[in-house]
């Protein structure tokens, strides 16, 4: 155990973070994601939402500075008219680290950027569209 280190960072995450470099990116997903199929490194969350563990994350990742830092998947044509309240959550989460506002990406440009991610953590996330991609800045 380390001091200071919430406690839903498994090892495992925390050894991914560690590794991580300038502009390489980690998907936080909800649990209907498709990570296995989609991830080369994938790791596993069940007991916790995205929210709980991109807190957690953002208290010892820096997110890139110099570039766009966090996408979310944006609704398809037929959910257009769904409210999803995550999204304020992770606006708040991250303005709290990063002047920039999230950018939206269609589903399957989400998934094409999520196959290029260093690793997809699929947690229990019940909420519907609450996969989120962050990007690692420099740490200094």
């Amino acid at each position: 155990m380390l001091k200071g280190i919430n406690k839903i960072i498994s090892p495992e995450l925390l050894m991914i973070l560690d590794k991580m470099g300038h502009g390489d990116e980690i998907v936080f997903s909800d649990g209907n994601f498709p990570g296995e199929s989609i991830g080369r490194i994938v790791l596993r969350a069940d007991a916790c939402g995205v929210p709980e563990l991109m807190k957690a994350v953002l208290e010892l990742f820096p997110l890139d500075s110099y570039d766009n830092n966090v996408y979310l998947m944006d609704k398809t044509e037929s959910d257009r008219e769904l409210d999803i309240p995550i999204w304020e959550e992770y606006r708040r989460i991250a303005a709290e680290h990063t002047d920039k506002e999230p950018v939206f990406l269609e589903r399957f440009e989400f998934y094409e950027r999520a196959k290029k991610a260093y690793a997809v953590v699929v947690t229990g996330e019940s909420a519907i569209y609450a996969n989120v991609i962050l990007k690692k800045g420099v740490v200094k």
